[in-house]
């Protein structure tokens, strides 16, 4: 059931920003005088629990130095933790000005997998997220796509129906995952593509 509402729901990275910087987690892994490979294995394996709120950012980090058997020390987790955001923060401007754009004929929203702490570094360095109609965070609703929760909470918080949204993600399976919550989707390769299809979309005026 439809309230013949249109908000477009985009995914972050990916999409509208950019993602992480390539070499970043060598970078990394060389601060903690790990090898490459193994520090990636652990910084991916480790991630879920980190973007959907299970744990901490001390405690995803804890795990990462434990599972290449390295020190833990508080100092060694905040050079990671900073250097982290740092390799997540930049965004496509073409994207961001569509984006923007959009807010002329349609509602506008965010639903990003995301961890807390990098959720409140990029709301402050892009302030253009404040204005959206709803922007959620993985790391502060405590789920992360592909989990049917984070639709969900779009629909509840934004007192919308399923079939309002066209959610536009680079991942197939977060696309596929919400249109089985009943959502349109768009699997994001590029922005003519994507206007194109959202064009189609949006009532003709």
């Amino acid at each position: 059931m439809s309230t013949d509402r249109r908000i477009v729901l985009f995914d972050l990275f990916g999409v509208s920003a950019l993602h992480q910087r390539p070499g970043a987690l060598a970078e990394m892994a060389a601060r903690c005088a790990a090898p490459a490979d193994a520090f990636a294995e652990a910084y991916w394996d480790c991630r879920p629990p980190y973007d959907a709120a299970q744990w901490s950012a001390p405690e995803y980090w804890t795990a990462v130095l434990r599972w290449l058997s390295l020190p833990v020390d508080a100092d060694t987790i905040e050079e990671l933790r900073l250097a982290d955001i740092d390799s997540w923060s930049r965004v496509d401007h073409r994207m961001v000005a569509y984006v923007q754009s959009l807010r002329d004929v349609a509602e506008v929203a965010l639903l990003s997998n995301i961890p807390a702490d990098h959720a409140d570094a990029f709301l402050a360095a892009q302030p253009w997220l404040k204005h959206l109609d709803h922007a959620a965070f993985s790391g502060k609703i405590n789920a992360a796509k592909p989990d049917p929760a984070t639709f969900h909470h779009c629909v509840v918080s934004m007192q919308a129906a399923p079939a309002d949204f066209l959610f536009v993600d680079d991942r197939e399976e977060n696309v596929r995952a919400a249109r089985a919550t009943g959502m349109n989707g768009h699997v994001f390769t590029k922005l003519d593509e994507l206007a194109a299809a959202i064009d189609t979309w949006l009532p003709t005026r």
